[in-house]
């Protein structure tokens, strides 16, 4: 079926309940193709933008009942652990239209080694690494090899499973708390002690249905959670579009060099994927190298990506499941956007729940402009907090000084118990 062919009926299922989700819900109910689009679980932005649906994200018989009583077009999923999990699978299986890659492909950002080993099997420039499973091994590795590295969660970790070091010291501390201590659970149990690599990062996201590779533009996002990227990893406290660091030349470079080997890659190992492809790139001296894969939307990039689309984001998404995406025309607003996160005091740790959110009556008629909800939720009528990561306030602008000012501005006025953001997401990048 081919884009022309989207009927005006299409009903919609986004799967997942943060500030990416919300994005999705957003502009995919701006389109004239779209009937309804439903969030599953959802938050209180969702709930504003579309329909929530109070069905666990785990139950996958009850959520191909749901869409079959309800007709759904197709499903998209935002979040990775539903991925991992083969949600995709069950749906396609019943026969259900699905926006988001097989258990198999998801195993891109489930397994960090499984990446890294892909990676290395189809000569994507990456960052050297070893892997372990047991702290004496990890601990003779970084006596012979004193520079500074980084050590990764194999697994899911929300993010968080990436510690930086700046010695070898560090790195055994990091290795300890996720071998010895299970800071992250099952999935620490494996890490990885890789290169750390110097220079810029970027973010850039393709729509892929296995055999076309659309890229989307640049973006930029800021995963230390305070100011002049001290502190620990969060999700990501910001995030601005388009990145200046990568022209048409570098951007070239990156389909010729990552996207378009390790589409084939994953093809040939019989886990075609359809559904985003994310690379989290460090741009060095000697060019694009891979930090990560992540196989979704990225979070907060999605929202600056999606205040700038101006292609019909329900006419892309079904052409990458129906047939169609080599003759999608991407459109995209010229202005720079910026997202600002608003999270909860103490994130990434321990933070409390149930804050009523205040000032955000004022936000909604202006188009260039929206707060987007990650960690909230509707307590009697009242919007509360209920996340870590609970807004992430996006505005367009001419120049990214203009969409930080305009960002930050209404970021004043907003107003919750121990809120904590960044105040230089994006902050003299204009000519980086």
């Amino acid at each position: 079926m081919c884009p022309s062919e989207v009927t005006k009926s299409v009903r919609l299922l986004v799967i997942g309940q943060g500030g990416r989700e919300h994005a999705l819900v957003w502009k995919l109910s701006t389109s004239p193709k779209v009937e309804k689009v439903f969030c599953l679980p959802g938050n209180a932005g969702t709930a504003n933008d579309g329909t929530n649906v109070a069905i666990p994200q785990d139950n996958h018989a009850e959520i191909i009942r749901f869409c079959q009583r309800e007709r759904i077009t197709f499903v998209i999923i935002g979040p990775e652990a539903p991925l991992v999990a083969g949600l995709a699978d069950d749906l396609r299986e019943a026969g259900i239209g699905v926006f988001g890659p097989s258990a198999k492909a998801a195993e891109l950002e489930g397994s960090k080694v499984f990446c890294k080993q892909l990676m290395r099997k189809a000569n994507v420039p990456t960052a050297d690494f070893h892997v372990f499973d047991d702290l004496e091994s990890a601990e003779a590795y970084l006596e012979a090899h004193q520079a500074p590295c980084v050590v990764k969660a194999d697994g899911l970790a929300a993010g968080k499973g990436v510690i930086i070091c700046d010695n070898a010291e560090e790195a055994l501390a990091a290795c300890k708390s996720m071998l010895v201590e299970d800071q992250f659970g099952k999935a620490g149990s494996r890490i990885l002690i890789e290169e750390r690599l110097v220079g810029q990062e970027a973010s850039i996201l393709a729509i892929t249905d296995g055999k076309t590779i659309v890229p989307l533009e640049t973006s930029q996002d800021f995963k230390r959670a305070y100011d002049d990227d001290q502190g620990p990893n969060t999700g990501g406290m910001g995030a601005y579009s388009p990145a200046p660091l990568v022209d048409d030349a570098m951007m070239s470079r990156i389909e010729q060099e990552v996207f378009i080997p390790i589409v084939h890659a994953l093809r040939v190992d019989r886990r075609p994927f359809l559904g985003v492809l994310y690379a989290g790139l460090m741009i060095t001296s000697a060019g694009p190298k891979v930090l990560e894969f992540n196989v979704r939307f990225g979070d907060p990039e999605c929202q600056p990506l999606l205040m700038r689309l101006r292609t019909d984001l329900a006419e892309l998404l079904h052409a990458a499941v129906f047939g169609g995406l080599d003759q999608i025309d991407m459109q995209w607003d010229e202005r720079d956007a910026v997202c600002v996160v608003v999270a909860s005091g103490g994130y990434p740790g321990s933070y409390r729940k149930g804050l009523p959110i205040r000032g955000l009556h004022r936000y909604g008629s202006d188009e260039d402009l929206k707060v987007f909800h990650a960690g909230t939720t509707l307590d009697e009528g009242r919007v509360v907090t209920s996340g870590g990561r609970v807004l992430g306030v996006t505005a367009l602008g001419d120049g990214l000084e203009e969409a930080r000012k305009r960002a930050y501005e209404a970021l004043e006025g907003i107003k919750f118990t121990d809120m904590m953001f960044r105040a230089d997401i994006a902050k003299d990048r204009s000519s980086s």
